[in-house]
């Protein structure tokens, strides 16, 4: 990981990046403690998660095969320049003591098409800011920084809405994007087209669904994180609930519990990165998903918070083990000419799919309560830990389609 910073381009964005995270990650902890508050209902944090991460199911082959077209520095700009305004319009409008409910959803509808339509550039940015040789350093890196997000957002969002309310919190997190849009601004790195100019919006979907079929082992990879997603990580986002019901953290210290799911996320994706290399991809696929059920298991039954708060860090902690091996095989397996689409892809399996587990999630939730739910994404995660097979990721690659 080491080797990925050596890249003056890669630096620079990366921290930038980091840094717009851990605000992102303090408006996502208050906005749905703030769902919760305002209304007492999974459902409607379903409903808030759906608005934030939905666009992504829907999006994020737009986004790729928009990727492959544009320059993705002039892209990058102007997505986080909207998405910062659209945080500080979310900022007045909680000013109210009764804001309205289809506002709040709107907004941050806006603000996750934004990261629909962003996070395949991103990803797909990565050879060109650190190299193929530094690839999979970088791809552990970000996702250590992602989930370091996850712990210091969550902690400084508790500590700015005990100061100031939601509205600081949402006000914070629109100044953060500056620190992206001036890192990519001025990052020294190719950020030209690479896709074929010629072709359709369409066309290149299709070419990212292609590669899909075509090669076994994206299409494996993809299956896997889309059924993971959708069962097995509706906990994440009901965390207000759960540490409400079943360990008595009421308010913003529900932040507390989710900073613990970070930190084991953290700890997992730097793992991926150092020690846990030389075991391979494919097992860390299935010994993570089993460790993942078994975790999530504990989770699920806890009462008390001695058992609540390690159960989540290694539900963390395997969490990114597996999207950390998951991800990596996809970005070595595809060439430069899909990458934007095939990236586009893994985003809707990934981020896309979690919210629609999270809608229906509450709803099942409202119906029957937390730990049937929970227990139902146990099971989904030990099927794929004894039938997904990765094991041709370690065979050569034949040359992307496109």
């Amino acid at each position: 990981m080491a080797a990925a910073l050596s890249h003056p381009a890669y630096r620079r964005v990366f921290a930038g990046t980091f840094s717009s995270n851990v605000g992102t990650w303090m408006q996502n902890v208050i906005l749905i403690a703030l769902a919760y508050d305002l209304t007492d209902s999974s459902t409607f944090i379903g409903v808030i998660t759906f608005a934030q991460l939905g666009p992504m199911l829907l999006l994020s082959p737009v986004g790729g095969a928009i990727a492959d077209r544009v320059n993705r520095r002039v892209l990058m700009v102007s997505i986080a320049a909207t998405q910062a305004l659209l945080s500080a319009a979310l900022a007045v409008v909680v000013t109210r003591d009764d804001p309205s409910l289809v506002l709040l959803v709107v907004i941050v509808a806006g603000i996750g098409i934004g990261a629909a339509l962003n996070a395949p550039t991103a990803n797909a940015i990565l050879p060109e800011l650190a190299g193929r040789r530094d690839l999979q350093g970088a791809v552990a890196l970000n996702s250590a920084a992602m989930n370091a997000s996850r712990v210091v957002g969550p902690v400084l969002g508790g500590a700015a809405a005990a100061i100031g309310g939601a509205t600081f919190v949402f006000m914070v997190n629109a100044a953060t994007f500056v620190f992206v849009i001036l890192a990519v601004a001025t990052a020294d790195a190719d950020f030209s087209a690479k896709g074929k100019r010629g072709e359709s919006p369409v066309a290149q979907m299709a070419g990212g669904i292609r590669e899909a079929r075509r090669d076994r082992v994206v299409g494996r990879v993809l299956v896997t994180i889309a059924a993971y997603s959708l069962f097995c990580l509706v906990f994440i986002y009901q965390m207000p609930r759960i540490a409400d019901e079943q360990f008595d953290l009421v308010g913003w210290r529900y932040t507390l519990l989710f900073s613990t799911f970070g930190l084991g996320a953290f700890t997992g994706a730097i793992s991926m990165g150092s020690w846990l290399t030389p075991f391979g991809r494919p097992l860390m696929v299935r010994a993570g998903l089993g460790v993942f059920a078994a975790s999530l298991g504990v989770f699920a039954l806890s009462w008390s918070t001695w058992t609540g708060f390690p159960s989540a860090f290694f539900a963390g902690a395997s969490y990114f083990v597996i999207v950390t091996a998951l991800v990596t095989t996809l970005q070595l397996r595809v060439a430069d000419e899909v990458r934007g689409r095939v990236m586009g892809l893994w985003m809707m399996a990934w981020a896309g799919l979690v919210p629609v587990g999270g809608l229906i999630g509450g709803v099942v939730i409202d119906l029957v309560g937390l730990t049937p739910v929970l227990l139902a994404g146990v099971a989904v995660a030990v099927l794929l830990a004894v039938f997904v097979d990765l094991s041709e990721a370690d065979r050569p690659v034949r040359a992307g389609s496109g």
